[in-house]
């Protein structure tokens, strides 16, 4: 569980790089959850764009990203999710060390 000051920390640290998934008509699906895992594995935090075609809303897909990918919503901002999650390889965690 982060606290506050961790949360502040990794939305600046976000705040800096742009949405590298899309949540369109089509949802949340296996395959997504399988990518964003991956990619949390090797960035340790990510940032999502919700579409307005979307029939999801942000906080609603973030929260579920994060049950099945076994992450944290770090904020959820008007259409971005920012998800985090501690990486299992050492070489990866650069974001988990200054915190």
């Amino acid at each position: 569980m982060l606290n506050s000051k961790q949360r502040a920390a990794l939305k600046s640290i976000a705040s800096q790089t742009d949405a590298i998934f899309q949540i369109g008509k089509g949802g949340v699906g296996e395959a997504m959850v399988k990518s964003i895992s991956d990619a949390l594995e090797a960035r340790e935090l990510i940032k999502i764009s919700v579409l307005e075609n979307s029939a999801e809303t942000a906080r609603g897909a973030g929260e579920e990203i994060a049950k099945l990918t076994g992450s944290e919503v770090v904020a959820v901002i008007g259409r971005k999710i920012i998800l985090y999650k501690v990486s299992s390889k050492p070489e990866n965690r650069k974001i988990s060390a200054t915190l």
